[in-house]
């Protein structure tokens, strides 16, 4: 039985009393795992990635995770602008074996010196996914990561991410169907 990386028990917010968005809502993941949540606009989803980092309480219910990362949907928000893509990295991570996880993502090295502005959006996705792994979590919280990536490069990322599974567990949002079927082990549909 793997480890288990998330638990979350009987979870219940809303951001008022009368409209909850979670009513008794839980999920296990386990190292192994990539879990996809699905849901419009407004159903909840980062929400529940805000309720996991520990940044909103529930109102009631538990959540118990392992170390995390995070991916987020808009990376030019995730970066200082005026720090190089390297010093960020540096400041929340070990730089061990950067260079070869750069090259499985198809990240040129030297983009690692410039500033997030320098960078186009596929880029800067890739370089904070990158920040991700070298955190070294077993628990990965990916909001749309691969949305700013064209299709190959889509492709790329999300397999190496699958690559990472014998080390970490991942909750992902995406509102690409096709994706969340090709690479999930379950998908969470909210309404």
């Amino acid at each position: 039985m793997e480890e288990i990386v998330l638990e979350i028990e009987e979870l219940t917010f809303g951001y008022s009393k009368e409209r909850l968005l979670y009513e008794n809502f839980s999920l296990t993941l386990r190292k192994g795992e990539i879990v996809t949540i699905l849901g419009p606009s407004g159903s909840g989803k980062s929400t529940l990635f805000e309720l996991i980092a520990g940044n909103l309480k529930p109102m009631a219910g538990s959540i118990e995770r392992a170390s995390f990362s995070q991916v987020f949907q808009d990376p030019y928000s995730s970066f200082h602008p005026t720090y190089t893509i390297e010093n960020q990295i540096a400041d929340v991570a070990g730089t061990e074996g950067i260079g070869a996880l750069c090259d499985r993502m198809g990240f040129e090295r030297g983009l690692l010196k410039k500033r997030p502005h320098e960078l186009s959006g596929g880029q800067l996705q890739r370089a904070s996914i990158l920040r991700a792994l070298l955190m070294k979590p077993k628990l990965l919280l990916a909001d749309e990561p691969t949305s700013a990536l064209d299709n190959l490069i889509q492709l790329d990322v999300m397999k190496l991410l699958v690559g990472t599974l014998d080390r970490v567990g991942i909750l992902m949002i995406t509102h690409d169907r096709d994706l969340a079927r090709w690479c999930s082990d379950r998908i969470v549909e909210l309404e």
